[in-house]
C-alpha cells in the first residue's frame, strides 16, 4: 500500500505513523529524516541540499524530489510506504505524482487525521520534552515526579512552539499550507478524513480499517 499522511500539529500524526508503519511493515519515510541522512552520509544529492541548509535556503524542490525517489526505490519499500511531511504543496505534490508514476508505485490513499482546533490547543499546551528524547503531557502521559523525566532524572522543559500563544499561530499556518493539497487529493478521489480526536488505538483502529483495503 502507498500512503501519504497528513495531520496538524499535536494531531498524534508520529505515533500513529509509527505504529502503522510496524502493523503493515511498510517504512515510515519522513521526508526531514531522509534529507538529514543523505546529508550525513554524503551523497551527491545530500551534498547539493547541504549547499543551500548551510545558506539558511530552503532545499528546492527538484533536489527534495530526486531523495524521495532514490529512497522509493529502495528495497524496502516493495511492499509500500508511509511519506510523511511530503508533499507540503500543490507543486510538490505535482512532482511527487509524476516520479511515482515513473516508478510504478502510484499514490493509492491520503490519510488526514483532523482534530478540532480546542482538543489540539489542550493537547500541545501540555506537552514536556527532556533532552534525551523522551516526552510526555501533563494530562495524558504525566512523569512520576512533577517536572523530572522518569527515563534519566533531567529537567523537562516546553517547547517554545508548544507554548499557548505560538500554538494559534502554527495552526493557522498549518491550514493555510495544507488545505489546498486536501483539496487536491479530494479531487483526485483518494483522500479519507480521518477523526483523530479520542484514544490513541481507537484511532489507529479506524486507520486501519481503510488501510486494510489496499493490502
Amino acid at each position: 500500500m502507498n500512503v501519504v499522511l497528513f495531520g496538524p500539529p499535536g494531531a498524534g500524526k508520529g505515533t500513529q505513523a509509527k505504529e502503522l508503519a510496524k502493523h503493515y511493515q511498510i517504512p515510515h519515510i519522513s521526508t526531514g529524516d531522509i534529507l538529514r541522512a543523505n546529508v550525513r552520509d554524503g551523497t551527491e544529492l545530500g551534498r547539493e541540499a547541504k549547499e543551500y541548509m548551510d545558506k539558511g535556503e530552503l532545499v528546492p524542490d527538484e533536489v527534495l524530489i530526486g531523495i524521495i525517489k532514490d529512497r522509493l526505490t529502495e528495497s524496502d519499500c516493495k511492499a509500500g510506504y508511509l511519506l510523511d511531511g511530503y508533499p507540503r504543496t500543490v507543486p510538490q505534490a505535482d512532482a511527487l505524482s509524476g516520479i511515482l508514476d515513473d516508478i510504478r508505485m502510484p499514490l493509492e490513499v491520503v490519510l488526514n487525521i483532523d482534530v478540532a482546533d480546542e482538543e489540539l490547543i489542550t493537547r500541545l499546551c501540555g506537552r514536556y520534552m527532556c533532552t534525551c528524547g523522551e516526552s510526555y503531557h501533563i494530562k495524558f502521559n504525566p512523569p512520576k515526579n512533577e517536572g523530572v523525566c522518569d527515563a534519566c532524572g533531567a529537567q523537562l522543559y516546553q517547547r517554545d512552539d508548544d507554548k499557548e500563544d505560538v500554538i494559534g499561530q502554527r495552526l493557522d499556518s498549518y491550514k493555510g499550507k495544507t488545505q489546498p493539497l486536501i483539496d487536491y487529493y479530494k479531487d483526485k478521489g483518494i483522500l479519507v478524513n480521518i477523526d483523530g480526536t479520542g484514544e490513541i488505538g481507537r484511532v489507529f483502529s479506524d486507520i486501519c480499517e481503510v488501510l486494510d483495503q489496499y493490502k
